[in-house]
């Protein structure tokens, strides 16, 4: 079950004067960078409880973040939902007609677990879900 509005992602084609801007403009604790190899991505949160705000920034000028940035220049990239059950929600959204970008969940930020739903599935938005792994 979705539990929660774990963040909101923001591609950023300057992480460096993003996190700058977020930390020095609007007096958010910054929380440190994080490289998604898999992802070809590099991340910076901002706690802002009871969510975060992400910046997301390419690895190594390549991946999904490039493309984006080369497209729209920067913006609102996703939104992320937090689950209990990842792969319960996986089944019932994909018996409700939801397409995902994988065919299932891989390691994320912070270790959760993450899969995207396709953004033609929902009008447009880009969603993730996660799972933080529980030890």
């Amino acid at each position: 079950m979705i539990v929660a509005l774990d963040h909101i992602a923001i591609a950023v084609p300057d992480l460096e004067k993003s996190i700058k801007r977020f930390m020095e403009d609007f007096g958010l604790n910054y929380e440190g960078t994080e490289h998604i190899e898999s992802a070809k991505t590099s991340t910076a949160f901002f706690p802002l409880p009871p969510t975060s705000i992400e910046l997301v920034h390419p690895l190594n000028d390549e991946g999904p973040v490039k493309k984006y940035l080369d497209k729209k220049g920067g913006g609102l990239h996703h939104l992320c939902f937090r689950t209990d059950d990842i792969e319960a929600d996986i089944a019932r959204l994909k018996e409700k007609g939801y397409e995902f970008l994988s065919d299932e969940p891989a390691i994320g930020a912070h270790d959760c677990k993450v899969i995207f739903i396709h953004p033609k599935s929902c009008d447009g938005v880009l969603i993730e879900l996660n799972q933080p792994q529980t030890s």
